[in-house]
């Protein structure tokens, strides 16, 4: 069972801290790791905190040594109420560099705060300045990371890890997520306006228009899922490929399916061009914002495709 904080020992507190800080030391080397290759810069800062967290681990250990001896217990974070436990980098499917900022600050506050409460905690001078000391330090670190973040922007470091990220970000969300928006806003297109101009029925309509939407938001799901595995092509888990595309798919198509929900044919087949061409809107623009498409050309390819597409349901369903 996990001890309370105030139980603890000078040897006990001292062995912790070694413990807490050999964590956060494999925890910054995980993640300089995990971004070496797409982002070196973040990964030099991360490289240069666990350097820092080595220093520390070795001024505990000779304090540990001269009170206590050469053998230090294996006391851990879960070990002891309050502490908060850090999820382990190799856990993590997917990481950005924002989220190792924010975690590094998240890690240096803890720290800072374990050391300023055990330094309360204790009667030796010795010991009582080594963990004010390293409060100290953990908050100089919080400034180490800002500093270098600000070089990072001056020599434009920082701008190309930004823009890297963006890349990886229309790689795996953005592409497949368009492809399925793409799909279902002009598939379902036809079979949904040939049921209502044939049946002239909200409620075929509608039924229709799920039954499209749905089905070809698995197919798309699927279908990107199965294509890549990302392992060569660097566009993602095929997990979150498919699951954007297939989402996506559905929501392209039911947009303009769920005005059949009203009663009156007239007036949910107006709304429902509405919705069409915003949703030919909307494509054009994440192609132009995303993909670098000329806002024009975007628009002209996706709105003229869309509406042959409509024109097409709407004969074969007037027939």
């Amino acid at each position: 069972m996990a001890r309370a904080f105030s139980t603890l020992t000078d040897r006990e507190i001292l062995a912790l801290a070694v413990s807490l800080e050999e964590e956060d030391g494999r925890i910054y080397g995980d993640l300089a790791e995990r971004f070496r290759m797409n982002y070196p810069s973040t990964a030099e800062i991360l490289t240069r905190m666990q350097r820092e967290e080595s220093v520390h681990r070795q001024r505990l250990i000779d304090c540990f040594v001269a009170r206590f001896g050469e053998h230090i217990p294996q006391i851990h974070r879960s070990d002891v109420k309050g502490l908060v436990r850090q999820k382990p980098v190799w856990l993590m499917k997917a990481v950005s560099v924002a989220q190792a900022r924010r975690q590094i600050g998240v890690m240096e506050l803890q720290s800072r705060r374990f050391y300023e409460a055990a330094a309360t905690r204790t009667a030796d001078a010795d010991v009582r300045k080594l963990f004010g000391d390293l409060a100290l330090d953990e908050s100089e670190h919080s400034a180490l990371a800002n500093r270098l973040y600000s070089e990072q922007v001056k020599s434009g470091a920082r701008g190309a890890e930004d823009e890297s990220e963006r890349r990886m970000f229309v790689l795996q969300v953005v592409q497949p997520g368009l492809a399925g928006l793409m799909d279902g806003s002009v598939s379902t297109l036809a079979p949904l306006f040939a049921a209502a101009f044939a049946t002239h029925s909200t409620r075929d309509a509608f039924l229709v228009g799920i039954a499209s939407s749905i089905g070809a938001g698995i197919s798309m799901g699927f279908a990107e899922a199965l294509s890549d595995d990302g392992t060569l092509s660097g566009r993602g888990h095929p997990l979150i490929r498919g699951s954007a595309s297939g989402i996506m798919t559905a929501a392209g198509g039911l947009g303009h399916t769920l005005p059949f929900l009203i009663g009156d044919f007239h007036t949910a087949f107006s709304i429902a061009v509405g919705v069409v061409l915003v949703e030919l809107v909307v494509i054009s623009w994440i192609r132009h914002h995303y993909m670098d498409t000329p806002f024009l050309s975007a628009t002209f390819q996706v709105i003229v495709g869309g509406l042959l597409v409509f024109f097409a349901g709407m004969l074969i369903g007037s027939a």
